[in-house]
């Protein structure tokens, strides 16, 4: 799937002159976490989002750096860190360096910026300008979306069953560790032999269970013997 098949198209902006007590209360009205800040031309210059807010005079929240913290703070981070607490425009609280994304990027792709950036919303761009936004809501939505039924493919026999496993393992890295030995028997699968760990154990257990016409897993496996040192 791509961000064109999950984003939300209907995107609220701002402008650059919106005061930050408009942009606060429209994160609030609004239940997002970030608005995307736009010029005249309908082009992305920033992004406002709730940690952009977070430090505020109004609050009494500003950071107040004490002793040798406050002497080695450079003179202008101090500058941007007091003109972010008193700023009254978006221009001058907002983020410019945004991360965006095109219609045609994958949902793993965006998921890693999310992770990487620790950030739950992007702006997808067509020609600098938002043309959607995709929030890590809509990625939960998609998972549900997409969930496969519990059920689906229950006519498979163990011999088809057995084959999806294998060739999922196949492709698995963590999985070559493992000496786990499987068996299907009337759609239960039988899990034995060694793992040498508690996450190889529930990782091959969860392969399993995806497989479509499983019916049920049956774990038999044991930790592997620790190695002797010489």
């Amino acid at each position: 799937m791509q961000a064109a098949d999950v984003m939300t198209r209907d995107v609220i902006t701002v402008e650059p002159n919106r005061s930050v007590s408009d942009v606060a209360r429209l994160l609030l009205d609004k239940r997002i976490s970030a608005v995307p800040v736009v010029d005249a031309g309908g082009k992305l210059i920033g992004i406002v989002s709730e940690g952009d807010l977070l430090r505020r005079v109004e609050t009494d929240t500003v950071r107040r750096r004490q002793g040798w913290h406050a002497l080695m703070t450079a003179g202008w981070h101090l500058a941007a860190e007091y003109a972010k607490s008193h700023a009254r425009l978006a221009a001058d609280v907002m983020s410019r360096d945004v991360v965006t994304v095109s219609e045609d990027t994958p949902l793993g792709a965006i998921a890693d910026l999310f992770e990487d950036h620790n950030i739950k919303r992007v702006p997808v761009t067509r020609d600098g300008r938002v043309v959607g936004i995709v929030s890590r809501a809509d990625l939960l939505r998609a998972l549900v979306a997409a969930e496969a039924p519990t059920d689906g493919g229950g006519d498979a026999d163990d011999a088809t069953i057995l084959a999806r496993l294998t060739a999922e393992l196949r492709g698995q890295k963590w999985a070559r560790s493992a000496g786990a030995h499987i068996e299907v028997r009337d759609g239960v699968v039988h899990l034995t032999g060694t793992v040498l760990s508690d996450a190889e154990r529930t990782a091959l257990r969860i392969a399993a269970e995806r497989v479509p016409g499983v019916r049920r897993v049956e774990d038999g496996m044991a930790p592997a013997a620790p190695r002797v040192g010489m």
